[in-house]
């Protein structure tokens, strides 16, 4: 995900007080929190309500802020692409992420669900090299393989996972690595802010047409209602401080800190819900972090993205 934000950044001097090397720091630590925050919301929402229903609300809220909020200053900017179909198919992507990433955590911990989703920066190294034309270096492939020896110990026999939860987890990663090679062939001639607004639109779209076969017309209580909202507002605030985070900093410098996000599902999910992962998938989780910081570092080391247009 961070890939799309890195055209034309300068790196400012991290010494300099008030740097905005600094701020995007805490900015994109606030991000990956409130992305934790989402989906600890949607482990608990799970349990009375249906999948479908949590995924139009998140993308719907998300979808009406980001009209009332950009709408009067961007107004047909916001909308104005012209790459469409690609916009649509990106955007689908990050629904069928969604989806399958829900249908995950209600199935299982919040840590390994996470873990298992941030495979997919390996697997788009995996996929680099024939779908985008890019040179995969040792040192890469080593960390791709080392992230799945980190899954088979998240999700070992015996371990008391949902295997129902592994494959949801497993089709989210493959459909976010498939968005994220979506997301750089489009971050030539594409502005973040559009690309943020159609995914947020198609996902309102799609999920408003099927409603009528999701709701059983069956109404949250306050609380409920005020968490199932929450959904879109975590969703939507978090890839705005994701957007203006890759605005003031390198995507070099800011991707290996995505992998924070692993370690705060990790303690949330201990202190939510009382989850802490066995020593095995402790490990795996550490592997999976470790791979994806690999990946990430040697990115900035030696850049390799080729951006390919229709």
């Amino acid at each position: 995900m961070a890939g799309l934000f890195s055209r034309g950044t300068a790196a400012p001097n991290p010494d300099q007080p008030g740097s905005p090397m600094l701020k995007a720091v805490l900015m994109l630590l606030g991000a990956v929190t409130l992305f934790v925050l989402l989906d600890a919301t949607v482990s608990h929402l799970g349990k009375t309500y249906p999948v479908p229903m949590l995924v139009w609300a998140r993308y719907t809220v998300h979808c009406v802020l980001m009209i009332i909020l950009l709408g009067p200053s961007m107004r047909s900017r916001l909308v104005i692409t012209g790459r469409p179909r690609r916009q649509v198919v990106r955007a689908l992507c990050l629904l069928a992420t969604t989806f399958l990433g829900m249908a995950a955590l209600i199935r299982m911990p919040l840590a390994e669900t996470t873990a298992i989703i941030f495979l997919s920066p390996l697997i788009v190294t995996l996929l680099a090299g024939p779908v985008l034309g890019e040179q995969i270096g040792p040192l890469r492939w080593a960390a791709s393989i080392g992230g799945f020896v980190g899954v088979l110990l998240i999700a070992r026999p015996g371990g008391g996972l949902s295997p129902d939860g592994i494959m949801f987890a497993l089709g989210a990663a493959i459909a976010y690595a498939a968005y994220q090679i979506q997301t750089r062939q489009l971050s030539s001639t594409e502005t973040p802010v559009t690309m943020l607004f159609y995914t947020a639109l198609v996902g309102t779209a799609a999920m408003s047409l099927a409603l009528p076969w999701i709701w059983d017309g069956h109404l949250p209580n306050l609380r409920d209602g005020l968490l199932i909202l929450c959904l879109g507002v975590l969703g939507g605030v978090g890839h705005y401080l994701l957007i203006r985070a890759f605005r003031e900093a390198p995507a070099s410098v800011l991707s290996p800190i995505l992998y924070a996000q692993l370690i705060i599902a990790t303690v949330f999910g201990a202190l939510l819900f009382g989850h802490i992962p066995a020593l095995p998938a402790l490990v795996g989780i550490l592997i999976i972090a470790c791979a994806g910081a690999v990946i990430a570092l040697d990115s900035r080391r030696k850049p390799i993205l080729n951006r390919h247009k229709d």
